[in-house]
């Protein structure tokens, strides 16, 4: 996978909500505070599998995708 191909890559999507919820508009005070805040984030998201679907549906790395 090439790594400046962000549709095909499935943390891009997943990054994309975290930066707008998660991490936006807020200083850390240290690296700490930011791992905190994401590992927060990535917690809320487990719940909502309609939403990560969607983002992983395009890359073939969805839940429905067969290995």
């Amino acid at each position: 996978m090439p790594l400046n191909a962000p549709g095909l890559n499935p943390v891009e999507g997943i990054w994309s909500v975290l930066r707008r919820a998660t991490v936006a508009n807020r200083a850390f005070a240290d690296p700490d505070d930011l791992i905190t805040a994401v590992r927060r984030g990535l917690r809320q998201l487990q719940g909502r599998h309609d939403d990560l679907d969607g983002r992983l549906s395009g890359t073939g790395t969805g839940t429905g995708a067969s290995l």
